[in-house]
């Protein structure tokens, strides 16, 4: 029988231990782009590792792009840990040193026991800096109840604004921007980034933006897109795939997607350079990139980089991820962003205020 002092001394010694274990809990914040895209990350990631580990995070919303990164970055001033970040943006934040490391080799197998190396998609362990999570893609959508003019099928129509007038709603940047108008020029879709590397290339590019130039509205962050196409903004959007995916099945907007020279990518959980939480925000990638957690993200029409996850994915929804219609895009060149971004960056906005 166990004495009175030893039950004391064993409840104690449970007591110190349970907190010692919450001493150890570490606050720690996340970024990501928000809407329906951060209420998945939020369901199939983010909780369960809060519940399993105890730590905390902040998740808070960005609209992209490195530059809040590298202010962070270069001041000093590190407020966030995890990063999310599109690809088309990783090889620039990890060749200057924005982030950290990846240690690829602490990354678990898959549930069906396929080591990570061979589960992942190749592309998704490509960059040392970062852990890829979902194949998604950019492409453009109109709005069944407002359209004009037909229905929209090519890239082409997405730039005719006679047969098709409205506005059309773009993100800032000249990202996709400028694939979307050498395809319209008529460039084939093998040549774009050839084309895009010379002067001359990138000055259609702006001359074909320029047609139709005053029917274009801008918005910064993807949430906005399938707001605008709702209330009437704009006729056609530019968009993350899983926006408006997100807006008919859940909501059941009248809204159509088209695939025609859809700009495809990855993107990554990436930890920041210089945080003081560098051990749990690794710890918190391995989770979040584990077999069930990715398998989450088909909620929303973004395909899983892990094999092993599609066994836990409705077979139904397959077909409608960017996996399924990669003949009809174009994967995003991350090396050209990376070489020609900063002076794109700067010619985009010298051309927006033209």
């Amino acid at each position: 029988m166990i004495s009175k002092q030893t039950s004391a001394l064993l409840l104690a010694g449970t007591l110190i231990s349970g907190m010692s274990s919450f001493t150890h809990a570490e606050q720690f914040t996340a970024v990501s782009f928000g809407g329906s895209y951060g209420e998945t990350q939020q369901k199939y990631m983010l909780d369960p590792f809060m519940e399993e580990t105890g730590h905390k995070i902040l998740f808070e919303n960005y609209s992209g792009g490195i530059a809040e990164l590298k202010a962070q970055v270069e001041s000093g001033n590190v407020l966030w840990d995890v990063i999310d970040v599109e690809v088309i943006d990783l090889e620039r934040a990890c060749s200057e040193g924005l982030l950290e490391t990846f240690p690829m080799d602490t990354l678990p197998a898959g549930d069906d026991g396929t080591p990570a190396s061979e589960d992942f998609a190749g592309e998704a362990l490509a960059n040392e800096c970062g852990v890829g999570t979902i194949v998604w893609t950019v492409l453009f959508a109109y709005n069944n109840d407002t359209i004009e003019g037909g229905k929209p099928m090519t890239v082409m129509d997405l730039f005719d604004t006679e047969t098709f007038p409205g506005k059309r709603a773009l993100r800032k940047r000249p990202q996709v921007n400028m694939e979307w108008a050498l395809l319209a020029d008529g460039v084939a879709k093998e040549d774009v980034y050839d084309v895009l590397e010379t002067e001359e290339g990138q000055q259609r590019a702006f001359a074909k933006l320029d047609s139709m130039k005053d029917d274009i509205i801008w918005f910064d962050s993807w949430s906005q897109a399938p707001q605008l196409l709702n209330d009437g903004g704009a006729v056609m959007v530019q968009a993350a795939n899983g926006r408006i995916f997100d807006a008919i099945q859940s909501e059941g907007k009248p809204f159509e997607m088209v695939w025609d020279g859809h700009l495809y990518d990855l993107d990554v959980w990436a930890v920041v350079k210089g945080t003081k939480h560098k051990e749990v925000a690794e710890e918190f990638i391995r989770f979040a990139t584990s077999s069930k957690p990715l398998a989450g993200m088909p909620d929303i029409a973004y395909g899983p980089t892990r094999q092993s996850s599609y066994a836990y994915v409705d077979k139904d929804v397959i077909p409608m991820l960017p996996s399924a219609h990669l003949d009809e895009g174009i994967k995003a060149s991350s090396i050209f962003w990376a070489d020609y971004g900063e002076s794109l960056g700067e010619k985009f906005n010298e051309w927006l205020l033209k």
